[in-house]
């Protein structure tokens, strides 16, 4: 058996068990056919084939095969939240406090921030314009440049918005690289609309004096505004499209519960955390942990409880999602 072959094998392991028997030389050779003579590691295009087939037949054997496309639903879903976010933030650091005030801030701006938002705001425009691969790039950029600003920051010994604020940014963002390969124009307009209205409204809020800071009631009461938000239109949305027989939508919905989850924190660390004053950064941390393994925990148990009342499937006569052919 050469290299190729065996990482080909180790690359099979995301099938089920019982497909790899009746399948797995067949999908193996078939790679091997096509690979090049001096080839030694599967190339990245055939890894995630291989991936996403074996993460379909998984799904398939399970009886949720509506996960899939519950998840890109929920993806554009965050995609608007997070251009949005990205709007409300961005004008905000147009705006700093006058300089007589001796308050810090990052030249005309208030923080470092400003760049990252801005990659986000160009996001919004390449969702618009371009192919859902083009696009997954702009948002695999500005994911980049969010993870990348509290380090940076430091380093420069800058300003930069609160953690409570790019940590949910940074989830949005993860689940809005599921971006479905197909969608209408109209949809794909959604998050550059969102992002222009956020703008303008906070222009309008600025002008009124009503825009406070990335601190206080911004982060104990607009982010989980936010999150709430979200939840009730992927609600919506999900009794929407479940009057229709369409399960997407409440598959969607359990998605969004860890990106809410993670817009709540500073008002769930708030209400949970000591009646001492403002809320500290071990409270904000607890609450976050317990979120990152709430909402994926609540995605699993929904799997779970599917996949016992739904009957898999029998993988007679069905084709092979990699190959092609037929058992």
């Amino acid at each position: 058996m050469t290299d190729l072959e065996r990482r080909y094998l180790r690359l099979l392991r995301t099938y089920p068990a019982e497909y790899r028997r009746a399948r797995g030389a067949e999908i193996v050779g078939t790679y091997l056919d096509l690979a090049a003579p001096d080839q030694r590691w599967p190339t990245p295009a055939d890894a995630a084939d291989l991936v996403r087939g074996g993460l379909r037949q998984r799904l398939r054997a399970a009886g949720v095969t509506d996960l899939i496309p519950g998840v890109r639903l929920a993806a554009l879903l965050a995609l608007v939240t997070a251009t949005a976010l990205a709007g409300v933030w961005g004008t905000a650091e147009l705006h700093p406090p006058p300089a007589d005030w001796g308050v810090p801030r990052v030249g005309p701006f208030v923080s470092l921030g400003v760049v990252t938002w801005a990659a986000w705001l160009l996001a919004a425009v390449v969702i618009a314009v371009a192919p859902s691969r083009v696009a997954r790039w702009a948002i695999a950029l500005a994911l980049l440049l969010t993870i990348a600003l509290p380090p940076v920051a430091a380093a420069l010994d800058a300003l930069r918005p609160p953690l409570m604020v790019l940590l949910p940014q940074v989830v949005l963002g993860l689940l809005g690289l599921a971006l479905p390969d197909q969608s209408s124009r109209v949809i794909r307009l959604v998050p550059a609309l969102s992002a222009l209205l956020a703008v303008a409204a906070t222009e309008f809020l600025v002008g009124l004096n009503s825009v406070g800071t990335y601190y206080g009631a911004t982060l104990e009461v607009f982010l989980p505004t936010v999150g709430g938000l979200l939840l009730v239109v992927g609600a919506l949305l999900a009794a929407g499209l479940a009057l229709g027989g369409d399960t997407r939508g409440g598959w969607a919905l359990v998605t969004l519960v860890t990106p809410a989850g993670f817009l709540a924190v500073p008002g769930l660390a708030d209400s949970f955390g000591s009646a001492q004053g403002s809320v500290t950064f071990a409270e904000l941390a607890v609450t976050a942990g317990a979120v990152a393994f709430a909402g994926p925990a609540v995605l699993l148990l929904t799997v779970l409880f599917r996949s016992r009342r739904v009957p898999a499937p029998q993988p007679s006569g069905q084709p092979c999602p990699t190959c092609g052919a037929r058992a």
